[in-house]
Parts: structure tokens; sequence; C-alpha cells
């Protein structure tokens, strides 16, 4: 284990590492990314082994940071002084220990028989909230639009809670011929749908979730086999992106189980 303690943003690992924080492009490019936290760090270690390296702040770390750090030991680390550290997490209050890794290749299963299809998600917080409910809901695949935020971004990481790695992500995919070749029923939602709960999910299903504000294109919708909705109370026009593909999701799971 080599120990190094930098403290110039000018040092050319701090800029690499900056650049996996802020860049998809970099990090699409290396195929790594930042973990920020101890849940995430130990998630992926259990998946799949110890990360590169180990990136800590001047001072003093949480008591769970500071016995995650004994356990990697043997694991390359960087010390940055506070702002500089600060400046690589996704959070105004870390834990105060993050993780440069590979990106996982998830092997996506022979028949996909529950997909979640997420048109032009813009918010990386969503889109992790989105993984991490798939992952609970029991879906195959999740599939994103080039129009999509990263997946591997700290803050979509951060929001999915280790999701990623476990579930089998396909980026950067023509949403409407993903649509087409999808062997089942295929389910838009649109407020002018016909309710959810009208629906027999119990067939391959795959949900598919539009734009937090445009909501889905009109290519998407009149590519799908159906539109539906969520009945709503006291006019309420929609929910929440992520709340919808919740609410979606575990109605399938509900009917499946």
């Amino acid at each position: 284990m080599s120990f190094k303690h930098i403290t110039s943003r000018d040092n050319p690992i701090f800029k690499y590492l900056k650049k996996l924080a802020e860049n998809a492009r970099e990090r699409r490019a290396e195929g790594k990314t930042l973990l920020d936290g101890v849940h995430l760090i130990e998630s992926y270690c259990e998946a799949f082994g110890e990360p590169e390296l180990v990136i800590i702040p001047e001072g003093k770390s949480s008591l769970e940071a500071t016995s995650l750090m004994q356990r990697l030991e043997h694991v390359n680390t960087i010390m940055f002084p506070t702002l500089m550290f600060a400046e690589l997490t996704p959070v105004a209050t870390s834990t105060g220990i993050l993780a440069m890794v590979k990106k996982p290749n998830l092997i996506l299963p022979g028949h996909i028989n529950f997909a979640l299809m997420l048109e032009d998600i813009q918010d990386p917080g969503n889109l992790g909230s989105m993984l991490r409910t798939a992952l609970g809901a029991g879906v195959d695949a999740v599939y994103l639009s080039k129009g999509c935020t990263d997946a591997w971004s700290p803050k979509a990481l951060r929001g999915g809670q280790g999701a990623q790695f476990y579930l089998p992500i396909i980026e950067g995919v023509d949403m409407v011929e993903t649509i087409q070749n999808f062997a089942g029923n295929t389910y838009a939602t649109a407020m002018d749908g016909e309710s959810l709960y009208a629906q027999d999910l119990t067939k391959p299903t795959a949900f598919v979730i539009g734009n937090e504000g445009a909501g889905l294109s009109h290519a998407v919708l009149q590519t799908a086999s159906h539109r539906v909705s969520i009945p709503m109370h006291h006019n309420l026009e929609s929910l929440n992106a992520a709340a919808a593909a919740a609410v979606c999701l575990f109605e399938r799971k509900r009917q499946v189980s």
C-alpha cells in the first residue's frame, strides 16, 4: 500500500479524480468512477472486491469511515485537504471517504421478463432513485436513452445506493428501437393513459418513463403497446418521475407475487 498526501490542485492525480467526478465522458473513456460514502464502498467490495484507490480528507473522519479505512489499509490511499476533498464529493456533508473503482460490466439475463426504460431523465438523484427502486422490484434490466444523465455519476450512484452494482444497465439506447425489440408488453406512462391498475402485468412487461418536465416523446408514445396513467386525487396531474416509476414497478411486483 502506498500513501500520498497531496495539497496542490495542480497535482495530476487530483485533476484526474476531479474529471472522474465531473465528466461523464471521462468516466466512459476510463471505465472508472468515484464512490462516495461507507455504504456504497462496502457494497462494491461485497460484489467485486477492493477498490483501486481510497481517498480521504485531512482531519477526523466518521467512526464508520475510520473502520472501513482500517479494513482497506493495504489499498493505495490519498489524502487531500478538506476543501480539495469536498470538490470530489457529490454531497455537502460527506462521511469522509471516497473510492475510485472500475465500473462493473454486468451480463444481461438470457430472457428479460421485466424491464424499465427511461427516456431523457436529467436529474442524477432521480435516476439513482429509480435504479434503486428497480432493483427492489425485481427488474431484470434498465435501458437509458441517449439523453439520460450518466448512471455512474457520483450523484446517481449515491441515489442508487449500490443498485448499479447488481442491476444490468444499458445506456445510450435508441428508445423506439428498444421498445420495438422488447418481447412483451410495453407501458408508456402518460396523463391520458388507461389506469395502471386495470392492466394485466403478469406477462413480460416493460415500463417506459419520460423526462421529469416534458414526459415521453411523441415517437415513444406512438411505439409503446399501451399507455397507462396512475389515478390521482385532488386533480393532481402527475407524480415525480421517480415516484411514478416506483408505483408502476411495484404494482407489477404485486401482481406476479
